[in-house]
């Protein structure tokens, strides 16, 4: 039965369904050929279009909040109490410090003052990170705490162990310049007036890479499904921005009590914080860097731009919700007080005459570890030689004494 003799109803069926089965082909390959296209090899934009949307985006969105979480309204200053200990005057009190009077005193004046050049601070700088490059390449230590960041519990299911494939810490370092000094303007100014911030411009110009290797696993329908393997590099091209930095004083608060039915006791403990550098960054800062990307075993595709956007948006995430304001990083400082166990250098001239003698730091930190030793052993043993003799003064407090001007322990047989 030829086609010719079929209805022309049926005909008509028939042609319908191949038109359309072939335009829904048709339609499915153009859609896959254009997310291809333009989706996963499409032209990612300038660094320069980039940078301005950016922080155009973050301004938008810290706005109206840019302020409300400021270095000055942390918790530990929020509940600030002025305590007041009265002294028996053998301390003198100076006149209280206010922001007018440090300028003042240091002869600087925020509106007038020129910026300044920090080129002493960029050599201490580059020192710092040059010691810490040669520490990192004289021991896989870098390598190791990376390797276990990564594959932490923080690491997707659908990605297998992650293997770091190369690591470079740069050559060049960090510049700052254009340090200036200027009030905090958060409307959070105290009795002593607005505190004071540094700001300064830092740019970094450098080739820092991470590069790793891992595998996509799908496990649906059924586990290890597909396997597609992945090498990533990402390098830090160039960075530059605005850093801000302000010290939080210690502020002493009240603790919060533990008794719910006396929420507010007469003697209530006292809570120190101590003093700490907050620094952050401002929106506007600029983050270039460059990604290199393979995916696939044997048919390879290189570069996907789609890839890079991911890993950069990724990574600008990143610094944004740690660093970057509204948000602060908080550095505790420690004790600048002279101490002996910190003393490093010749060693005393008494019974030496005047010859000097260089001490070595490890037998130094050996000997004050030794000392505390042998103090905290000298301690322990007094006070069991007190615990001893209270035992002993306790077991003759319970002898009675007898008739016959003896000692009897209690419950003794009669005599």
């Amino acid at each position: 039965m030829s086609v010719d003799s079929l209805p022309a109803s049926q005909q008509h069926s028939s042609l319908s369904f191949t038109e359309g089965f072939l335009l829904g082909q048709l339609s499915v390959v153009v859609l896959i050929g254009a997310f291809i296209k333009f989706f996963i090899f499409g032209d990612p934009p300038s660094p320069e279009t980039t940078a301005s949307t950016r922080a155009l985006a973050r301004r938008n969105q810290d706005g109206p909040h840019k302020r409300s979480f400021s270095i000055n309204s942390s918790p530990s200053v929020a509940h600030k109490v002025d305590i007041r200990v009265p002294s028996s005057g053998i301390l003198r009190h100076p006149p209280r410090l206010t922001t007018p009077i440090i300028l003042s005193k240091t002869y600087y004046n925020v509106d007038a003052h020129q910026p300044e050049s920090l080129d002493w601070f960029n050599v201490l700088i580059a020192q710092t990170i040059a010691q810490f490059r040669t520490d990192a390449h004289q021991d896989e230590a870098i390598l190791t705490s990376l390797t276990n960041v990564l594959n932490g519990s923080q690491k997707p299911d659908f990605l297998s162990s992650i293997k770091v494939t190369e690591i470079s810490l740069g050559e060049d370092f960090p510049i700052f310049s254009n340090c200036r000094v200027h009030p905090v303007e958060d409307g959070s100014s105290g009795p002593d007036g607005a505190r004071l911030q540094a700001r300064m411009d830092v740019d970094l110009s450098d080739m820092i890479t991470l590069g790793v290797e891992t595998k996509i696993i799908l496990n649906w329908p059924r586990p290890l499904t597909a396997v597609l393997p992945v090498a990533l590099a990402v390098s830090i091209v160039r960075f530059s921005g605005t850093l801000s930095i302000s010290f939080l004083p210690s502020a002493s608060h009240l603790a919060p009590s533990s008794n719910a039915t006396h929420p507010m006791p007469l003697q209530q403990p006292l809570s120190t914080t101590p003093t700490s550098l907050a620094f952050s960054f401002l929106p506007d800062y600029r983050l270039d860097i460059n990604v290199r990307s393979l995916v696939g075993s044997r048919s390879r595709l290189q570069d996907i731009p789609k890839i890079a956007q991911m890993v950069e948006d990724r990574l600008h995430a990143w610094i944004d919700e740690r660093c970057v304001e509204p948000r602060v990083q908080q550095v505790v400082l420690p004790s600048l007080w002279p101490r002996k166990r910190n003393t490093r250098g010749p060693a005393s001239e008494e019974g030496e005459g005047l010859g000097l003698k260089t001490v070595d730091p490890i037998r130094d930190v050996r000997e004050e570890a030794r000392r505390e030793v042998e103090e905290e052993r000298s301690n322990n043993r007094e006070y069991r030689e007190r615990e001893t003799a209270a035992g002993v003064a306790e077991g003759l407090r319970w002898r009675s004494k007898t008739e016959g001007g003896g000692y009897e322990m209690p419950g003794a047989m009669p005599m």
